[in-house]
């Protein structure tokens, strides 16, 4: 067991989707809590008792965004949270090319060139993982 395997079954596991079209990667502006107002980070949230990473993953998309995904390979390796908890990424498309996501609980969405990932204000656990990201677009 690898020590990343041994602290996604210690701690609550949030994930979160890097979800990718035409060469663009999807970031979501936070509307709430106010220290967290403005910032941005990937789609996504906890796993639920007896749900999948995949499945949380498909589930946080359509609760989010409105959309359903496909869930690819992990991204990175799991971040800790200050929280106690551990982020983890999953590379996912959209099933439906022509869906267009919508911020549902977010104040803003953009589709991000590589040029552009280092240039936002990610939260700070979804700015550990830009050198992956990159290396996904």
């Amino acid at each position: 067991m690898t020590t990343d395997e041994a602290a996604g079954r210690a701690a609550t596991v949030v994930v979160g989707a890097a979800v990718v079209r035409d060469g663009r990667l999807l970031a979501q502006q936070r509307a709430f809590p106010a220290e967290a107002a403005g910032l941005w980070e990937l789609p996504g949230g906890r796993v639920e008792p007896g749900e999948s990473d995949a499945e949380a993953v498909r589930r946080e998309c359509v609760e989010e965004l409105g959309v359903d995904v496909v869930v690819g390979d992990r991204v990175g390796a799991d971040v800790p949270l200050p929280n106690g908890m551990v982020l983890r990424v999953y590379a996912a498309t959209l099933r439906d090319a022509e869906a267009e996501p919508r911020a549902v609980e977010h104040r803003a969405l953009r589709w991000l060139p590589a040029a552009e990932l280092r240039e936002i204000d990610w939260l700070p656990a979804d700015r550990v993982l830009v050198p992956d990201l990159l290396a996904l677009l």
